[in-house]
């Protein structure tokens, strides 16, 4: 199985290396990290990640996966990666993203009139390019999985192994992750977190996403 996962500068870098953590210990799994050029990309935080092949030398994949970050709204309109995203798209079994990078799967034509989910902050926007916004952390309908913000894409991961592999796959993996979150606070959705930090980041969600 063939997993191809996008990377591009000032991603989100948990929204690709969350999920590659779960997909690596596949069973006859290989992942390929592309991008518009190869060699480094730089994700938010100044991590450097590489891009090991071009868009044009991964024409398809079983899983195509998609981060979100500040750098998607830099590929909103760029046409080498949506042409990209429909091609391999054709012959995918599942096509995913992680926080933003659902944006990304709807301006390129792939979800209208589909559910999908995102960041909770761009969660909106999903409707400007045809896509039915749902608040869930992790959204199935059909082939296409979207997960929202940025820790999400974890479970989109290990739900996904779920259905490809099996539960006892996914709980294995699971395990083997120590994926047991134990978080601090409760504060982890705006349903949960308290009403003025949830305002905060509202007023600063230019800053924080950078939209354009």
């Amino acid at each position: 199985m063939r997993i191809a996962i996008l990377l591009y500068d000032d991603m989100a870098a948990l929204d690709a290396i969350g999920p590659f953590e779960v997909f690596r210990f596949g069973k006859d799994t290989e992942v390929v990290f592309t991008g518009k050029k190869t060699g480094e990309v730089r994700a938010g935080g100044n991590l450097g990640l590489v891009v090991d092949r071009p868009l044009a030398e991964v024409p398809s994949a079983d899983v195509v996966l998609v981060p979100g970050g500040t750098g998607q709204v830099e590929l909103m309109d760029d046409p080498e990666v949506h042409e990209w995203l429909r091609e391999v798209d054709r012959t995918s079994s599942w096509t995913t993203s992680v926080c933003t990078g659902s944006l990304l799967l709807a301006a390129a034509g792939l979800l209208d009139g589909r559910k999908a989910t995102s960041h909770w902050l761009a969660l909106e926007h999903l409707s400007v390019y045809g896509a039915v916004p749902t608040e869930q952390r992790v959204v199935f309908d059909g082939k296409y999985v979207t997960a929202a913000g940025v820790s999400a894409g974890i479970d989109m991961a290990l739900e996904l192994t779920d259905r490809i592999a099996g539960d006892v796959a996914a709980q294995a993996i699971q395990l083997g992750i120590e994926y047991d979150p134990q978080p601090p606070h409760d504060a982890g959705s705006p349903a949960k977190a308290p009403a003025d930090i949830v305002a905060r980041m509202r007023e600063n969600r230019r800053s924080f996403l950078r939209e354009s």
